[in-house]
């Protein structure tokens, strides 16, 4: 039998696998961005399948085989793709594929799953402009700690004042062409 581990994770992205199933990938604190199969999960009724929705915050359980991680339960805590207007939902989507294009392999960073777990809750909460702001502030973050950026991270990496928000709409130009630095000395543009 195989050992079964928990973990909350930040759903990113999902993929479609033949008639029923999908390959989700996650971040999680303990574990990093994995991709997990999940069988059954487009069935009518499947208990899990609103927990392992893109932007979805959920409570996993997961069993690592020899083919890779598959799911064995997941329950929702909550769904920020139901929440967030359109414009919204594709900066959290912006920056969580920026996450999952850097980071390569699996491995524990709990600092990346706050970025992300902070950026996607504070979204709905902002008006459009500051949303903006808050996607380059996120994805600065992101390049931070994956150590592409030296720069100022404005703050600690849940915090999204409006002070801060401000100084990244001030600069806005600075920023971009830091993030734009940053994802080009990753060498996987």
């Amino acid at each position: 039998m195989r050992h079964k581990y928990s973990a909350r994770a930040l759903v990113l992205s999902r993929t479609l696998i033949g008639e029923a199933s999908v390959s989700v990938s996650m971040l999680t604190e303990d574990f990093g961005i994995i991709r997990a199969r999940s069988q059954g999960a487009r069935k009518p009724g499947a208990k899990m399948a609103p927990a392992l929705q893109t932007l979805s915050l959920a409570d996993v359980t997961l069993i690592r085989g020899k083919d890779g991680w598959r799911t064995a339960g997941a329950i929702l805590e909550e769904n920020w793709a139901r929440q967030l207007p359109p414009k919204a939902r594709a900066r959290a989507v912006r920056v969580t594929e920026l996450a999952q294009r850097l980071v390569q392999g699996e491995r524990a960073d709990p600092e990346l799953f706050s970025i992300l777990l902070a950026f996607v809750r504070v979204l709905g909460t902002l008006e459009e402009p500051e949303q903006e702001a808050a996607e380059m502030i996120a994805a600065v973050r992101v390049l931070h700690v994956l150590g592409l950026d030296a720069g100022d991270t404005f703050g600690a990496s849940d915090e999204y004042a409006r002070e801060q928000l401000a100084a990244a709409t001030e600069g806005k130009t600075a920023l971009i062409t830091r993030i734009n630095h940053g994802i080009a000395s990753s060498g996987l543009y």
